[in-house]
Formats: structure tokens, sequence, C-alpha cells
């Protein structure tokens, strides 16, 4: 659902939704192995006879040898540590990607970006966005980033099925997963550094939900940033959703293929930060089937549960008791909650331009600037008794 959104809109196989996560089985051991080394420089349409997602591209794909600039690359160089967080009150094995932030003078905790991906992508996602968050804040904001339930490094412990079998992919069950693990993480709130959630599509509707529920934790929450989700055209897209998910390859040859097809179509325009986030929203295939590697996280079967991931986000995102932020790609219109919102200076609107709906992997560099600008106006510089923005 992640891409959903703009890919129903815009009625465009190029900028296909959800992707799912990282090299499974051996990608520790590739993870290990170019964990200190330095990442390549960035690599400097649709194929003239055969179009990605189709039969006869996959089949043409295969016959071809892996392109070497083209292959997968470790998050090291943009996350400090990775590590798995058991998170029992969910039955969740949680994979974390995650750089602290400079302690303060004083010994004061400083500020971490806490980020949900959307439907069938991973953390590393905003992989890229993470390194340049640590560089323009000088280290003071820190970044968490977590595979969700279904998704990349996330193992389910104790099973928890939804009303029609399967994976319970419910908002509420996804906005309890994130609360319960940053719980794990920070169990005493009082000692916590401040949090800002910054969720992704389907991401955005988790944090803004969770947003409350931290708060009566006492959790210190420096804002909520919402990036390229709007409630109204999101549900007006749903309906498509279906044809979107046929359109796509259902493997891939290689990973090499699946960072390629990715690229041809513009769901990520970036050759860099597809390196690093499609390997994790694809698997090995069950030995002896073809294609070689699949779809990691199934889509289709979260299918009951879209209309009420982003029903209710526009006034649930104007109500949070916090600064708000909203990101999104391209000039794209608000419904009419979020357009009364903006006149009424409930929250802050930053469109960027050149990006599609991945927007933290097309541009990583200019959502960082918006994040860190956002903080450093939120946290750091606002006076005592002098309102965030959004707040009432």
């Amino acid at each position: 659902m992640s891409d959903l959104y703009r890919s129903a809109l815009s009625a465009r196989i190029s900028k296909l939704p959800m992707l799912p996560p990282e090299p499974d089985e051996d990608d520790e051991e590739s993870e290990a192995a170019d964990s200190l080394g330095s990442l390549p420089p960035p690599v400097a349409g649709i194929g003239p006879t055969t179009m990605p997602g189709t039969r006869a591209y996959a089949s043409a794909q295969r016959k071809r040898a892996p392109n070497p600039e083209l292959t997968p690359l470790s998050a090291s160089a943009y996350f400090a540590q990775a590590t798995q967080i058991a998170v029992p009150d969910s039955g969740l094995d949680v994979r974390a990607y995650y750089t602290p932030p400079r302690v303060r003078e004083g010994g004061e905790p400083g500020t971490v970006i806490v980020c949900h991906h959307g439907a069938g992508q991973s953390a590393l996602t905003f992989a890229l966005a993470a390194g340049e968050v640590t560089e323009l804040s000088r280290g003071e904001c820190g970044v968490l980033a977590l595979d969700c339930r279904g998704h990349g490094k996330t193992a389910t412990t104790i099973p928890r099925p939804g009303p029609e079998g399967g994976e319970d992919f419910s908002i509420e069950t996804l906005t309890s997963d994130f609360v319960n693990t940053l719980k794990v993480l920070y169990p005493d709130p009082g000692a916590a550094p401040s949090l800002l959630l910054s969720g992704h599509s389907l991401g955005g509707s988790v944090i803004v939900r969770a947003c409350p529920l931290l708060q009566d934790l006492k959790y210190r929450l420096a804002g909520v940033a919402v990036l390229d989700i709007v409630e109204e055209f999101t549900l007006e897209a749903l309906p498509m959703m279906h044809s979107l998910l046929d359109a796509r390859p259902a493997g891939f040859g290689s990973q090499e293929e699946a960072i390629e097809w990715h690229l041809k179509t513009n769901a990520v325009r970036n050759p860099l930060s597809a390196r690093v986030s499609v390997p994790a929203i694809i698997q090995p295939a069950p030995e002896g089937t073809s294609p070689a590697w699949i779809w990691r996280t199934p889509l289709r079967n979260t299918a009951p549960y879209w209309t009420s991931w982003f029903t209710s986000l526009s006034k649930l995102f104007l109500t949070a008791r916090t600064a708000r932020l909203l990101v999104l790609a391209g000039a794209e219109r608000l419904d009419r909650e979020l357009m009364i919102g903006q006149m009424q200076g409930k929250f802050q609107l930053t469109v960027v331009t050149g990006v599609g709906h991945m927007l933290q992997e097309d541009d990583p560099r200019k959502l960082a600037e918006v994040l860190v600008e956002f903080w450093r106006r939120n946290e750091r510089v606002v006076p005592a008794g002098v309102k965030k923005v959004g707040e009432r």
C-alpha cells in the first residue's frame, strides 16, 4: 500500500507500491561481509520490447547475467547497529536499525526519529535518509527504523491470526506492535530521549495512532511527521490496488533483477537507495521453484485491512497533541480536512519536487533537511511557553 496512493492516482506502473524486505537466508553473511567496507558511489524507461511487470519481461530478465552495478549493498554505512528485539507483548522478534543520538551537555538525552515504513516495504527504505540526518544534525538526532509485523526480518514468535486467517495486519495490532517495541527499547519514559515519530504511507497511520498512546505513557514527543499519504485520495485509490498488484512480476531471477525492475518502473528512482532497500523486500523462493526470488510480504493478504488503515487519518493527524508535519511528493492536493487545517496553521506542509511516492529514497537529503529543521524548530529552538508548530 505504500505506493498504492500515487500508483492509483497516476494510473502508472511507474509508481507501483509496496515492496518487501532485505536479503534473507544468507543476508546476515552478506551484511557482515560489507559491513565495514565503504559503499560505492551512486551508479550513474521501460524496455523496448518487454514491459516491466509482465511474464515476458521476467523471462527476458532471467536470461541475462546479473548487473554488477546493481549488486545489493549493506545498510551498515547508514546505521550504527542492527539488532533483533524480543517484544513479548506482541509475540514478535522485531528487527531494528539504530543510530543513537549524541548525549547533550549535562547528560540530557537527545532526540530519536522513529521511522515506520509503508506496507510491503522494510525499515531500510529509510537507510539513506538516516545517514543524512546523522550528518546534518551532527549526531544530535538519532534514528530508529523498525521492520513491522510480517515485513523485513521481524519474525512472529506467537502467531496472532487475523479475523480471516493469516497474519493480523489490523491497524490496531500494528499500532500496538509499534508502541510495545518502544516500551521494550525505552522502559523508563523519563530517561528516554524525546521521540519524533515519522511514518511513510501506512506508517503515517500507525504513528498518528501511536502518538496519544505514547503520551499517556509519559514519553516526550517532539512531533509527528507523516510522509506522502492523504486519506481521501488514498481511499479513492484502493479499488485499483488488485490490478496494480497484477501488473508486477511474481518474482525475479536475482536480487539485481529486482533492483533493476524497481528502477526501470520508477518505483524507486535512486539507484543507491534501491541497492540497499530492495533486497530486503524479497526472499529466496522454495528450493526447486521459479522464479528464484519472490516478494516477502503477501500484500493481497492484507486487503481486508486496507480501508481501515487510512480511515480517519486526517482527523487523527490534526488532533495529535504535538507538532505536526506533512511531507508530500509533488504538488498533490490536500483533502478538505487537511486544507482547512493548513489554513488554520495546524501543521507544517512541505512539498518535495522531483520525487515519487518513495520520497525518502528518491531524495533522502531533502527529507533529512526537512526533518532536522522541523526537529530544531520544535525541540531545541522554541523558548518555554511558545507553542510548537501545529499546537493549539
